[in-house]
This record gives structure tokens, C-alpha cells and sequence, in this order.
């Protein structure tokens, strides 16, 4: 059973920085695609970036060029999220989400969502 659980999340400065991570207890996440989404408060659930098996990184969030990026510690099966230049508008439940065992690319669909990390930007 996929139990994908996010981490780091918490209350930051507006220009500051957070890391989160999702990590599984039960699958290789190397393996596969993982995604990364937010879901704003009045807002429909975005994805963000993706990374592929081979670490190929897919970007679905203009406003998340430049400032985030995604990447594997495969000794730890987790995946991060590093945001910079964190904004007010960047507050959200932040998911990460897998296809597996379907997908080792990003095609921007997947099966499985962890419940979220609470991510809030504010002075």
C-alpha cells in the first residue's frame, strides 16, 4: 500500500526558504515519477514540478521556475522540495503524489497523494 507522507513544512518570512520532503515507508520512490502540488486556500490543486526516475525534471508551475526545485536522496527514499523566494501567495497544503507503479516519467498524472504539508508565507 502507497503511504506517501510530506514533511518540513511550517511558517516562514516572505523572501525566506523552505525544504519539504515526501518520503514512503513501503516503495523505492526512485523508481518512479513523484510530483509535487499545492493546493491554495479557494483554489484547485496544482502540480508544481515533477521528477522522473532518471532525475529528468518537469516544470508545470511558471511561478515556481527559478525559486523551487525537486530532487531525490534515494539512500533516504525521499524526495525534496526546495523553495526559495518563498511569497504570501506561495501559502498552501503542499502534496507530493506518485503514479507508481504505473510511470517512471512525469506525464502528469498519477494515483496516490500524501495528506499534505501546511506551507504559510506571511510577515
Amino acid at each position: 500500500q502507497v503511504q506517501l507522507v510530506e514533511s518540513g513544512g511550517g511558517l516562514v518570512q516572505p523572501g525566506g526558504s523552505l525544504r519539504l520532503s515526501c518520503a514512503d515507508p513501503g516503495f523505492s520512490l526512485e523508481d518512479y515519477a513523484v510530483g509535487w502540488f499545492r493546493q491554495a486556500p479557494g483554489k484547485e490543486r496544482e502540480e508544481i514540478l515533477c521528477i522522473s526516475s532518471s532525475d529528468r525534471i518537469t516544470y508545470y508551475a511558471d511561478s515556481a521556475k527559478g525559486r523551487f526545485t525537486i530532487s531525490r536522496d534515494n539512500a533516504k527514499n525521499t524526495v525534496a522540495l526546495q523553495m526559495n523566494s518563498l511569497k504570501p501567495e506561495d501559502t498552501a497544503v503542499y502534496y507530493c503524489a506518485t503514479p507508481l507503479p504505473k510511470y517512471t516519467e512525469c506525464t502528469g498524472t498519477y494515483d496516490y497523494w500524501g495528506q499534505g504539508t501546511q506551507v504559510t508565507v506571511s510577515s
